[in-house]
């Protein structure tokens, strides 16, 4: 089983998994867009990514961290948010992908990670995967393991998901 979790956002990351094995991993693929240069989703590379990791349709499934408006966010910022997560959503569409959903609060529980420090889930996925150490160093790592444990725990309880 192919999984590909997604910690959306422009900051989000991308994790590939072979049943419990770490395949690869990817920073949200981002360009600079307009006078201002602000960042929005590199469409065209998250579409290569995710088509380059997709073995079988049947045996591929995206899971992604379900989010919704947080409290104290401006406009602007939830708004290139939602326009990201749409734009995940309309890419494994086209690409005829199974896509799930999952809220942070589920899957952090199910690692025990709720009300715990952002970065404890860097520190967790290390621990699970020693080998891909080196590959989480910095603090902005986070959101690439974020995405490993989105991804692992669509592998550890996929029977409970519904379209």
């Amino acid at each position: 089983m192919r999984i590909i979790g997604i910690d959306p956002g422009l900051s989000g990351g991308i994790a590939i998994l072979d049943d419990l094995k770490i395949y690869d991993i990817f920073d949200m693929p981002i360009m600079s867009e307009g006078k201002k240069n602000k960042n929005q989703l590199n469409s065209a590379q998250l579409v290569n990514i995710i088509n380059k990791h997709v073995l079988r349709k049947e045996n591929t499934f995206v899971i992604v961290e379900q989010v919704s408006a947080m409290p104290g966010q401006g406009v602007t910022s939830m708004f290139n948010f939602g326009q990201t997560f749409g734009s995940i959503k309309g890419i494994c569409a086209a690409l005829r992908l199974p896509i799930f959903y999952v809220r942070p609060a589920k899957w952090k529980k199910h690692f025990e990670l709720i009300n715990s420090s952002k970065d404890a889930s860097r520190t967790k996925v290390i621990e699970m995967y020693p080998s891909i150490s080196s590959r989480l160093t910095k603090k902005k790592d986070v959101n690439k393991a974020d995405a490993i444990l989105i991804a692992r725990y669509f592998r550890d309880c996929h029977s409970q998901f519904n379209n």
